[in-house]
C-alpha cells in the first residue's frame, strides 16, 4: 500500500527507528525494495531522484512504482528525491508520488525558505509529505561537488540548529534533511559524524530528521544517528556498487570456466537483483533499530 512520507516518518518516530529510502534507478532496485519490505514487514521508501532522469525518466518510473506499491502488502512511500524544480515536483505528485524532497540547500537562505514554503503548500494539496534540506553535504546527488564549504573532505557545511528551527517553523515542512558529516557518493576516508548537530536540532524542534549520504557507514553509526533523531536514511551508492561488483564476479567466473561463454543481459539483471535484495534486507533490518516488524 502507498503511504505518505509524513506518515511513514511519524511511524518511525514512534518506534525510534529509521526507514530505508532506496533509489529506483532500475527495475531490479524497485523489485528488490518491494520484495524486502514484504518479506521483513518493515516499511520502505522508494525514491526517484531528479538527477536520475537520464537513467530512468519520470514518465516511466512514476506509473511503475505507484502501481506496484499500491498492490503491495507492505507500507511503501514513493518519494521524489533532490527535486530542485517545483514544476517537476507537481508532475511527480500527479503521477502518484506520496512525498517530495525539495532541495533548495544551494540557494540563499531566504529563497530556500520561500520555495520550500511553496513546496509545502503543493504537497498539502495532494496529501503528500515534504522533506527539505538545510546545510550542505558538499556534493550533489548526481556526484558533483558543491563550491566552497570547510566542514569535511567534500566541503560540507553543517546545519545550524538555530537556523533549522526558523526554517522548520517558516516552511511547514514535515521532515528535515540536515548535514552532520555524511556525504553523497563513496567515502574517501573514515566518515566522522557530528551527532551533537542532530541533538541540538531536536532540542529546538521535534521534527523527524533525515540522513543523506547514508551508504558506507557502520551499524553503530546508524544506530547512534537514529537514537539522535534520524528517521529516514537514504541508501543508494554502496548498494549499486555491490550489485555492480556481483555482476563483475559472475562474468569473471563464467569466462574463467569457458572463455567462449555467452553472457546474456538477463544474467546481469538477475545477479544485480539478487545482490540488491541482500543489501536492502540488511539495511532495512539495521535501520529498524530493534523495532518489531509491522503487522498490517
Amino acid at each position: 500500500m502507498l503511504v505518505s512520507l509524513r506518515d511513514v516518518c511519524q511511524i518511525a518516530e514512534q518506534k525510534n527507528m529509521a526507514v530505508a529510502a532506496v533509489n529506483s534507478a532500475s527495475l531490479e532496485a524497485i523489485r528488490a525494495a518491494i520484495e524486502v519490505a514484504e518479506e521483513t514487514h518493515y516499511p520502505i521508501i522508494i525514491q526517484h531522484a531528479q538527477a536520475h532522469e537520464s537513467l530512468v525518466p519520470l514518465k516511466y518510473v512514476g506509473p511503475i512504482v505507484a502501481e506496484l506499491a499500491e498492490r503491495s502488502s507492505a507500507q511503501i512511500c514513493f518519494n521524489l528525491d533532490h527535486c530542485e524544480d517545483l514544476s517537476y515536483a507537481r508532475h511527480a505528485l500527479d503521477l502518484g508520488f506520496t512525498g517530495v524532497m525539495f532541495d533548495g540547500s544551494a540557494l540563499p537562505y531566504e529563497r530556500n525558505v520561500e520555495l520550500s514554503s511553496y513546496a509545502a503548500d503543493m504537497c498539502s494539496e495532494y496529501g503528500a509529505g515534504l522533506e527539505c534540506e538545510l546545510g550542505s553535504m558538499g556534493s550533489r546527488e548526481a556526484g558533483e561537488k558543491d563550491e566552497g564549504g570547510t566542514a569535511d573532505e567534500a566541503g560540507a557545511i553543517y546545519t545550524d540548529p538555530d537556523q533549522a528551527k526558523d526554517f522548520v517553523t517558516r516552511t511547514g515542512l514535515d521532515i528535515l534533511a540536515c548535514s552532520f558529516g555524511t556525504v553523497h557518493g563513496l567515502y574517501r576516508g573514515e566518515p566522522k559524524l557530528n551527532y551533537q548537530v542532530l541533538t541540538d536540532i531536536r532540542d529546538r524542534v521535534k521534527v523527524p530528521l533525515v540522513m543523506h549520504g547514508g551508504s558506507g557507514l557502520s551499524d553503530e553509526q546508524y544506530h547512534k544517528s537514529i537514537d539522535a533523531g534520524v528517521r529516514k536514511i537514504n541508501y543508494y551508492t554502496y548498494g549499486v556498487k555491490y550489485a555492480g561488483e556481483a555482476v563483475r564476479k559472475m562474468i569473471d567466473e563464467k569466462v574463467a570456466a569457458d572463455p567462449n561463454v555467452n553472457i546474456y543481459w538477463h544474467d546481469m539483471t538477475t545477479t544485480a537483483h539478487e545482490s540488491l535484495v541482500k543489501t536492502f534486507e540488511h539495511v532495512v533490518t539495521v535501520f529498524a533499530n530493534g523495532a518489531d516488524p509491522f503487522v498490517i
